[in-house]
């Protein structure tokens, strides 16, 4: 709780400015005796003097008060910038979910940066409950994710719908198929991600479907699922879907559309229906949308 008023510390930086009470309070437009008590009580508050009173004299600044002044100068200077309005000089942050980042990250930013040449875009990665937080706290002003984990007052606008894959080894049964089922991959054991979110979404899919996975591991990350099936301990299912036919370690890998139509989903575009105004913001919207 603060128990100094920004008007008493405007008070106590045109004293210090002035040097008399008398011409702080002329330029303030307040009594000279409502001024001076006004100052004791900044000191009592604070334990110290700011000021020397010498009768005849111009007013002494204290050690301790150069001190605070200093701080002082720096609280109205950023009460000052806040009463203004929205930092039109704050980058402007879009983030991303981080499997699908190398993707749509990188190049969106590029495309931003080009046509609003006057603004400054900052990219950012995060996993779902990341990106829903930066969103509510105003640490990222849209977002590129599939819409898992995004409850509360985010508006969104669908950019793509898209399907998974699985992610099978050379020598898998399936690995020859031109596009397999849910249904089919559950009789084989699987490697999904570990995430509640991803977890869960997962499970529902499974869940509506009335199917029974027999999951294998777990895994963090999508680099870590590929090479697992890539040596063969199960099936990977995966909505991001990296170019190349091999896992980090050079293992090959084959990567197999899902094409069960309830397993469809899609990349949207978030953002907090209580951002502050921005008159680039609809064709920021819209540029993205059309990505």
């Amino acid at each position: 709780m603060l128990y100094i008023s920004l008007r008493q510390y405007e008070y106590v930086i045109a004293v210090a400015e002035a040097g008399s009470l008398t011409r702080a309070a002329e330029r303030l437009n307040v009594s000279q005796p409502s001024l001076s008590v006004a100052i004791m009580r900044v000191e009592e508050r604070l334990g110290a003097l700011l000021f020397v009173r010498r009768k005849g004299s111009a007013i002494g600044i204290t050690p301790y008060g150069h001190r605070v002044i200093e701080r002082v100068r720096d609280l109205l200077e950023m009460a000052g910038r806040i009463e203004q309005g929205p930092d039109q000089a704050r980058p402007f942050v879009v983030g991303c979910f981080q499997d699908i980042a190398p993707w749509y990250l990188v190049a969106a930013v590029e495309r931003l940066q080009s046509r609003f040449p006057m603004m400054t875009f900052q990219p950012r990665e995060g996993r779902f409950s990341e990106l829903a937080s930066d969103l509510t706290q105003g640490l990222a002003d849209v977002v590129i994710s599939y819409d898992i984990g995004f409850t509360g007052k985010f508006d969104r606008q669908v950019m793509r719908t898209i399907s998974p894959v699985a992610f099978l080894s050379s020598e898998h049964p399936l690995a020859s198929r031109s596009t397999v089922e849910l249904a089919e991959l559950v009789a084989h054991p699987l490697v999904l991600f570990e995430e509640d979110l991803s977890a869960g979404f997962v499970r529902d899919l499974f869940g509506k479907l009335r199917l029974s996975p027999n999951i294998k591991q777990r895994v963090t990350s999508l680099e870590m699922m590929r090479s697992l099936t890539a040596h063969g301990f199960g099936v990977g299912i995966s909505y991001s879907c990296p170019p190349g036919g091999q896992s980090y370690d050079g293992r090959p890998l084959v990567t197999v559309p899902i094409s069960t139509p309830e397993a469809a989903t899609d990349i949207v575009l978030l953002w907090s229906r209580l951002r502050e105004p921005d008159p680039n913001f609809s064709g920021i919207i819209d540029l993205l949308s059309r990505f």
